[in-house]
């Protein structure tokens, strides 16, 4: 749930009947559509009708605001609305996202007179905001019921779920980076300055003593829930054992230390050391709401946690290289990996298969590299981003395409996606210094993604 304060602004002379039914059609309206909002507001003990009219209002709102510790906050013009009480209770919560949001005007009354002038108060509070340079996400002009405003409370309140997430978070750091991907170079001052994102780091040395520790009895549900949902029969009982374990400990990492998700050294000690690889382990921790990037990719396991808050943590995203352009369709590239995917979102005739690594498999030893889940993902609509930081800017590329099918058997997990202009949208990458890693989640997050960039100072690059 995301805890959001709303203000229902009236201003006096207008119709305060109009104003309290507006009031309480918003309300019903959030709660019945929006079941992951918790909408804080004044009763009608608290305030005047439970609207938000006089200047005696606003500490009582403010306190009841803090005790209630929203994340974000709505104000909404009943009718004109006072935007001195708005503003003042705005400046107490400027750090918090803010949506701003007028009401439709209703009938003329009998002598000819307005009921709300909502159209024209809603400029008075917007322009207050802007002169104390408060970031504030304009919604529209609507009645309560209308299906736009409803889709707007949500996209905002996904991103406020989002920045509250975000910002804080904690990610671990299996390993250091591999030694010739400086695309996964980062600066961890800046996280920890701009969002106080922090790194906590574990040895590979740590995760395999650990490991070696696990009695068999602790991992028996994984193992079994292992070979229920993945074809197993490349992999012998030693190796699904290895690979529970790496779930296991990642778990206890992750709970011990409240993580939001890692950036795994994936290979080559993994596999040397261990003697698996991690990918089933990773995809399965990250259906679990538990993030996994490859390679060290610190930014990357912050763009999947950022699209997994954008759906109130119910879909999870697909760690990927932008590989190949397909050989025979045009805007169309392979979203891949070597074998990281969540079941989750497996195609529906597919069953994941336990395999050794396709790309590392022949250079460390076939033996030492079964774990990677091969498997095509399903169809449907998807959301492609990427977070990076250079001199201190962080910005966030944003496209969507279509998950097509392809009925060859291919390795790694993996799925053609085709979009708009993929010249375009790889001239961007380059140009723009994106790296060859990015996050995928099925669905349309771009208002969301660009509300979230907003609230948090992220220029947005969408395509």
């Amino acid at each position: 749930m995301v805890r959001i304060g709303f203000i229902p602004s009236h201003r006096s002379p207008f119709n305060k009947e109009w104003a309290i039914n507006m009031r309480d059609r918003v309300i019903k309206s959030i709660e019945e559509n929006t079941g992951e909002v918790e909408l804080i507001y004044p009763d009608r003990k608290l305030t005047d009708g439970g609207l938000v009219t006089f200047k005696e209002d606003v500490e009582k709102v403010i306190k009841l605001f803090k005790e209630k510790d929203i994340q974000g906050l709505i104000i909404g013009m009943m009718t004109f609305g006072e935007e001195m009480p708005n503003l003042l209770i705005a400046e107490a919560f400027s750090s918090l996202p803010i949506q701003v949001f007028g009401t439709k005007e209703g009938p003329f009354t009998e002598d000819g007179n307005r009921k709300s002038d909502s159209f024209c108060g809603t400029i008075s509070t917007a322009s207050g905001l802007v002169r104390r340079n408060i970031e504030f996400d304009f919604s529209g002009i609507y009645f309560p019921e209308e299906e736009e405003f409803i889709s707007d409370v949500k996209r905002f309140s996904k991103a406020v779920i989002a920045r509250a997430g975000f910002t804080g978070m904690k990610i671990g750091e299996l390993g250091p980076r591999p030694a010739p991907f400086e695309t996964c170079a980062i600066n961890e001052v800046d996280l920890i300055e701009k969002f106080r994102i922090k790194v906590v780091p574990f040895t590979l040395l740590k995760l395999k003593a650990d490991i070696e520790n696990i009695k068999e009895e602790n991992i028996k549900e994984i193992e079994n829930e292992i070979k229920k949902s993945y074809d197993c029969s490349l992999a012998d009982n030693k190796t699904i054992s290895k690979i529970a374990k790496l779930e296991y400990v990642l778990k206890k990492y992750a709970r011990e230390e409240n993580l939001s998700g890692f950036a795994i050294q994936c290979w080559t000690a993994m596999q040397e050391e261990i003697g698996i690889s991690p990918c089933l382990s990773m995809g399965r921790l990250t259906d679990s709401g538990i993030m996994c990037a490859c390679e060290v990719d610190i930014h990357g396991a912050i763009t999947m946690k950022v699209q997994h808050l954008l759906t109130f943590m119910k879909d999870v995203p697909h760690f990927i290289d932008w590989t190949i352009q397909n050989q025979e369709k045009e805007d169309t590239f392979l979203a891949w990996h070597c074998g990281n995917a969540s079941i989750s979102l497996k195609c529906k005739s597919c069953r994941p298969q336990i395999n050794t690594h396709s790309v590392l498999g022949g250079q460390i030893g076939y033996d030492k590299s079964y774990g990677t889940a091969e498997f095509q993902l399903k169809e449907g609509l998807v959301t492609i981003n990427r977070l990076i930081e250079a001199g201190g800017k962080f910005k966030m590329l944003s496209t969507t395409g279509e998950a097509i099918p392809d009925n060859r058997i291919l390795r790694g997990s993996w799925k053609w996606i085709k979009v708009k202009d993929l010249k375009r949208l790889y001239r961007t990458i380059i140009e723009e210094g994106f790296v060859h890693h990015a996050s995928m989640i099925f669905g349309d997050l771009r208002k969301e993604m660009n509300t979230f960039c907003k609230f948090t100072g992220i220029d947005v690059i969408e395509i």
